[in-house]
C-alpha cells in the first residue's frame, strides 16, 4: 500500500513533517500544506460553517473516513516504505543536525529556525470499521483485533498503539480506529538518510517526550490506549466522574461513564510519547559514523513551547529585528514558514484545552510583553471535557500591549470552525513583516545546551 494512502494527513505528526519539509524547500503551507486541491476546497469551507451542526459533523467524519484504510488492508501497510516516504520529502543536502523522535509543534518550530529536518517516530494509520458506538471501547478493541495482528506481523520493527478517545476524537472514531505505530528499530531509510545527509561530525537530536499513559497489552507489540492527552485525566477515562457524566449526557449517549478494558501497565503515550526501544540502534549508528547523539527531553508535548519562543526572540534581537509579535498555533493548525518570513515569534499550543490555555497564559505572564498577539484555534468538532471557552482565549489576547486578535478564527463557529484550517495560513501571511534568516546550528546548539531539557555528550556523567 502506498504510504500516502496509509498515513493520515490530518494527524499531528504528518502535519508537522509536511509543513517543515515545505519550509526547508523554501515554501509556505497554505491549507496545512495539503496541496492545490486542498487549497481550493479550503476556500469553500466558510460555507460549511453556516451549515447545520449535523451537516458539519457529517462532513468532518467523512473527510477523515476517506483517508482510512480497510481493516483487511492492514497487513499490506509497509512501515519501511513509509520511512522512505518521510525522508523523501526533505531536500537532499548536508545538514548540521537532524532531529528524530516525538511529535511536537514546538519541535517543528525549533527545526525550522535551524533549517534542519525532523524524522517522526510515530505516525497514524486510521482503519475503517463498521459504525460503532464511540462509547464502547471494548467493542472496537475486538472489532479490529485481526487488523492489529496483521499490521504487526507485516511490520516487525514497530509497535502499534491502538488509541481510542471518545472525548476529543469522538466524531472521527465513529467510523475508524486509530493505529499509531512507533518505530522500535531504526528504519533502514532513516539510517540511510542520516549517513547521506548529516554532515561529518553532525548531531542527531533525539526528541523525547516523556508523556506516558495507562494501557492494556493486547498482543505482541500491541497495546490499547483508552483516552488521550487533553484535559480529562486517565482516572476519568477509566472510572468516570461528574465531568464525564455531564459530557456524555450532552452528547446524547446512553452511558454516563466508559467501561474500558482493564489496564495492566503504562506505555509511551500513543501520539506524543517516545519509545526508548529506538535508542540502541540509533546509538550504534552514531558511534559507527562519528555523529554526536544529543537528547531533548520534556514532560509534555507543549512543555518547551515557551522556551522555543524565547529562542526566536533571542535570535531576532541579535539580528536587530523586533521580537514583539507573537503568532500562536494550535495542534495541527501550524505554519513554520510564516514566522521567519514575517519576523513573527511562534508559540504552539497542544489542543484548545484549559491545560494548554493555562500553559500559554503562564508564559505570557512571565515573559516580556508582546506588542501583538495573533491567535489560531484548532477545531476538532466536539465540545470536549476541559475545553477552554472562547472567553478564556479572549483573556489571553489581553496580554498584548497593542493588538490582540484571532488569526483566521470564526469564534462563533468554534469548536466546529473547520474553515480555520485554510484561513489560518492566509491570515498569518497577510500580516505585515520582514524576513529573518535562519539561525546557524552552532548558535542554536550552544543555547540548547543551556536548557534543563537538553542533554549533550559534554553534559553526560
Amino acid at each position: 500500500m502506498r504510504p500516502t494512502r496509509a498515513v493520515a494527513s490530518f494527524d499531528s505528526a504528518s502535519t508537522f513533517h509536511r509543513v517543515l519539509a515545505q519550509h526547508l524547500h523554501g515554501q509556505g503551507s497554505p491549507a496545512l500544506g495539503l496541496g492545490p486541491a486542498a487549497r481550493a476546497v479550503s476556500r469553500l469551507l466558510p460555507l460549511v460553517n453556516h451549515a447545520p451542526r449535523a451537516a458539519r459533523e457529517t462532513l468532518y467524519i467523512w473527510s477523515g473516513w476517506s483517508e482510512a484504510i480497510r481493516a483487511r488492508q492492514a497487513g499490506t501497510v509497509d512501515t519501511d516504505a513509509i520511512a522512505e516516504w518521510v525522508c523523501g520529502h526533505y531536500p537532499r543536502r548536508q545538514y548540521p543536525a537532524v532531529l528524530i523522535g516525538s511529535s511536537s509543534g514546538a519541535v517543528a518550530h525549533l527545526a525550522a529556525l535551524a533549517g534542519v529536518p525532523w524524522l517522526p517516530q510515530t505516525l497514524l494509520v486510521p482503519v475503517r470499521h463498521r459504525r460503532l458506538d464511540p462509547d464502547d471501547p471494548v467493542r472496537e478493541l475486538a472489532e479490529l483485533a485481526d487488523a492489529r495482528e496483521a499490521f504487526v506481523r507485516a511490520n516487525p520493527g514497530v509497535a502499534v498503539h491502538h488509541m481510542h478517545d471518545a472525548n476529543q476524537d469522538r466524531l472521527m472514531i465513529r467510523r475508524m480506529g486509530y493505529f499509531r505505530f512507533k518505530y522500535q528499530a531504526l528504519p533502514a531509510a532513516y539510517a540511510a538518510f542520516l549517513r547521506e545527509n548529516l554532515a561529518p561530525g553532525g548531531t542527531v537530536v533525539v526528541v523525547d517526550c516523556e508523556e506516558r499513559w495507562p494501557t492494556t497489552a493486547v498482543g505482541d507489540r500491541q497495546v490499547f490506549q483508552h483516552g488521550a492527552v487533553g484535559d480529562a485525566t486517565p482516572h476519568e477515562y477509566a472510572h468516570g466522574g461528574p465531568r464525564v457524566a455531564a459530557f456524555l449526557a450532552e452528547q446524547g449517549a446512553r452511558r454516563r461513564a466508559w467501561d474500558p478494558p482493564a489496564v495492566d501497565g503504562e506505555s509511551p503515550e500513543a501520539e506524543w510519547g517516545f519509545d526508548a526501544s529506538l535508542l540502541p540502534g540509533l546509538a550504534d549508528l552514531c558511534r559507527a559514523e562519528g555523529f554526536e547523539l544529543d537528547r531533548l527531553s520534556f514532560p509534555r508535548a507543549d512543555a518547551i513551547s515557551g522556551d522555543v519562543a524565547e529562542l526566536y526572540r533571542s535570535w531576532y534581537a541579535e539580528q536587530g529585528h523586533a521580537a514583539n509579535r507573537l503568532l500562536v498555533g494550535s495542534f495541527a493548525l501550524i505554519d513554520v514558514h510564516v514566522p521567519l518570513t514575517h519576523g513573527l515569534v511562534p508559540y504552539w499550543t497542544l489542543f484548545g484545552t484549559r491545560a494548554a490555555h493555562g500553559t500559554l497564559d503562564g508564559y505570557l505572564r512571565d515573559t516580556e510583553p508582546y506588542d501583538e498577539i495573533h491567535l489560531g484555534l484548532f477545531s476538532h468538532g466536539t465540545c470536549s471535557i476541559g475545553r477552554a471557552r472562547v472567553e478564556d482565549w479572549d483573556k489571553v489576547l489581553t496580554h498584548a500591549r497593542r493588538t490582540g486578535a484571532y488569526c483566521g478564527v470564526d469564534t462563533a463557529a468554534y469548536p466546529q470552525d473547520f474553515a480555520s484550517n485554510g484561513r489560518f495560513h492566509r491570515a498569518a501571511r497577510a500580516l505585515p513583516g520582514s524576513p529573518v534568516e535562519p539561525a546557524p546550528w552552532t548558535w542554536m546548539r550552544d543555547r540548547l545546551r543551556g536548557w534543563r531539557h537538553y542533554v549533550s555528550p559534554s553534559r553526560r556523567s
